[in-house]
């Protein structure tokens, strides 16, 4: 009795020994899809035989399916393998954004090879291979493909309809800057032309100014010269000369014995 128990102890103890040093086997895949701006997502979880973790995501515009993950020292590009179901199908990747983020464009025989496939195992993407089951793909890549094809038709459309606004805006924009430039030439040559008037009134009054000024002053200088001319000839006019009373020419003779005749 006693020895039935201590073997079976021995047993317990040595099948929880085996089973602690077993590998983790990959977990079933769960096809969360997650909508973006212009694509859709599902993440896939991939574990190693001594349970390090690892993650991929696929992401799918409707066009085209991608594999991003993170890695360090990525090269700028590489060529590489993914095992789905033990055959390699191998994929151009390129270094994106940032130095640890890459990303694979898979190809149609890939994404067939998913759809179909059990096991998705990645040798370089970890310090061991890591892997996951498939279990569900076939639906999973469809709704993928027709979430992203959706939310890229939307986001498309949204792109086009702000590009018109920008369009339609910066058209606004531009023939508001015509009819501005146009109003405000308008109004520069309504401005020079009522300078020019009034510097063409203000000098055309400064000549008629200058022409009475000129005027006058002949005016007062033919005045002047006619005084001065009757003042020097007072004997011109017979008036005058009765006013200015006898004259030097009469007198001169009038001293030698000469006396003219009577004026009268």
């Amino acid at each position: 009795m006693i020895k039935g128990i201590v073997l079976g102890a021995a047993a317990a103890a040595l099948f929880a020994g085996c089973a602690a040093a077993a590998p983790a086997q990959p977990q079933a895949q769960v096809w969360v899809i997650t909508p973006a701006d212009d694509s859709c997502r599902t993440d896939i979880d991939l574990v190693g035989r001594s349970g390090q973790a690892a993650q991929v995501t696929l992401v799918s515009d409707g066009q085209h399916v991608e594999l991003r993950f993170t890695k360090d020292d990525l090269p700028q590009r590489a060529f590489l393998p993914l095992r789905i179901d033990q055959k390699p199908f191998s994929n151009l990747m390129l270094r994106v954004d940032k130095p640890r983020q890459g990303a694979m464009v898979l190809s149609d025989e890939t994404i067939e090879a998913l759809r179909k496939g059990k096991t998705l195992q990645i040798a370089w993407l970890a310090e061991e291979p890591v892997s996951a089951r498939l279990g569900g793909s076939e639906q999973g890549i469809v709704d993928l493909k027709t979430c992203g094809a959706q939310v890229t038709e939307q986001w498309k459309a949204q792109v086009a309809a702000r590009q018109a606004a920008k369009t339609r805006r910066d058209a606004e924009a531009r023939a508001k800057a015509v009819a501005d430039e146009q109003m405000a030439a308008a109004k520069a040559a309504r401005e020079a032309a009522e300078a020019t008037k009034q510097r063409e009134t203000a000098e055309a009054d400064r000549i008629r100014q200058q022409q009475a000024e000129d005027d006058a002053d002949r005016q007062r200088a033919a005045e002047a010269a006619q005084r001065a001319r009757e003042n020097d000839y007072p004997y011109r006019d017979p008036y005058a000369r009765r006013a200015a009373g006898p004259s030097p020419w009469y007198e001169a003779p009038r001293a030698y014995g000469y006396y003219p005749p009577d004026e009268n």
